[in-house]
């Protein structure tokens, strides 16, 4: 275990957990950032049109000009898994996937969500060869390609434009009736000749011999309910970490995302969340908001160690 004491661990490094970090730097709050991806799932957002100040930025710049900005401000962070948090007596101990243990006044949970899965026979099977979870980080492989992308959202929409410069046809499924996505967005999707849209459908089965090569939908589109397909992007958002927030024995909702005071404080004191794994910002989880809620919970853990 570490000897040292920080007066806060900050458990998350995606917008939310650096934001926080920045507002404990001002405030000269003596820190630690504990996460496995810097950035955030922000970093592997292909283009963001909703940030203040950027038109139009690429998800993996953004989380990297944050970054930078925590770093500048002195910032310590540390790429690992979080597992567990106690408190024990006065103290929390933050243990590590990588067997480190650190020990904080307070904490602040920031780790976001995990990607949700479809769970349809044939998506485990087919992980890697051809079931994909990021846009960024896979497109590239599908170059003049027939792919797929499930989601109706922000995340999907977006990773449908940008594989659309890649790709020779895209299928976008949604079981809504229309698109979520912000609607500026929907004539980029609905003018594209590349792009074909189907709505109030889902997908029940993934089918293959070494990889990836149909898709069989819900029920019929366009007469036929197997399609093939070389790819698929699962574009569908995230679910919060079930298995860490329960040993940790915090309270949540119904749907296992963190409740939250105004203040981004929880049932246990001293323990603070924010960002999209919390029940907080009217459920509009967005990089913007998670932002946001990570420099209230600094502020809040500010005032906290003041009192003490």
């Amino acid at each position: 275990m570490e000897n040292k004491i920080y007066e806060t661990i900050i458990v998350g490094a995606g917008p939310a957990g650096l934001t926080a970090s920045i507002y404990a730097s001002r405030y000269m709050v003596d820190h630690l950032v504990i996460g496995h991806l810097p950035g955030g799932m922000a970093s592997e957002a292909t283009e963001i049109h909703n940030w203040p100040g950027d038109k139009a930025i690429n998800g993996f710049d953004l989380a990297q000009r944050m970054i930078e900005h925590a770093k500048g401000l002195g910032a310590e962070i540390i790429g690992d898994i979080v597992v567990d948090v106690k408190k024990e007596q006065e103290l929390f101990k933050v243990i590590t996937q990588g067997q480190k243990e650190f020990q904080a006044k307070t904490v602040i949970l920031a780790l976001g969500t995990e990607r949700r899965k479809l769970n349809i026979p044939g998506e485990k099977e087919f992980f890697g060869k051809g079931v994909c979870y990021c846009a960024t980080c896979d497109g590239p492989l599908y170059r003049n390609k027939t792919i797929a992308i499930v989601g109706g959202g922000n995340a999907g929409v977006g990773a449908a434009i940008y594989l659309s410069n890649l790709v020779n046809k895209l299928y976008l499924i949604t079981n809504e009736k229309e698109l979520r996505a912000e609607t500026k967005l929907h004539e980029l999707i609905y003018n594209n000749p590349k792009i074909e849209v189907i709505l109030e459908n889902g997908i029940k089965e993934l089918k293959g011999d070494q990889k990836l090569s149909s898709m069989v939908l819900d029920k019929e589109h366009n007469r036929q309910a197997e399609i093939a397909i070389d790819g698929i992007f699962v574009e569908i958002g995230g679910v919060p970490p079930k298995e860490l927030l329960e040993k940790i024995n915090i309270e949540t909702d119904q749907k296992g995302y963190i409740k939250i005071n105004p203040d981004c404080s929880t049932n246990i004191e001293g323990l603070f969340a924010a960002g999209d794994i919390t029940n907080g910002n009217n459920g509009f989880r967005q990089i913007v908001t998670a932002a946001a809620s990570g420099a209230i919970a600094q502020n809040s853990v500010y005032n906290y160690l003041r009192k003490k």
